[in-house]
């Protein structure tokens, strides 16, 4: 059985495999994390999820650190071209 997470954005739980994961890195902050495997603080979310996420704030939450706003964006642009 495949492991379960739950999206930061509508906090639906989902086999990892349909999540995206964010990850921090220490250096460089929020990185998108695609082969899941980066160590350290991470969150799952849906790609759809990502403006809801953004909103309620559940990045920062979720990775326990105060996440700048512009590298937040750039991560979530390196999310939506890698779906596209």
């Amino acid at each position: 059985m495949e492991p379960q997470r739950t999206c930061i954005g509508c906090r639906v739980t989902e086999g990892k495999s349909g999540l995206v994961r964010l990850a921090w890195v220490d250096g460089v902050g929020v990185a998108v994390d695609p082969e899941q495997r980066l160590p350290g603080r991470g969150c799952y979310l849906h790609p759809a999820c990502v403006e809801t996420a953004l909103r309620r704030g559940a990045v920062g939450r979720a990775l326990r650190r105060v996440v700048d706003r512009g590298q937040l964006a750039d991560a979530v642009m390196d999310l939506t071209t890698s779906i596209e």
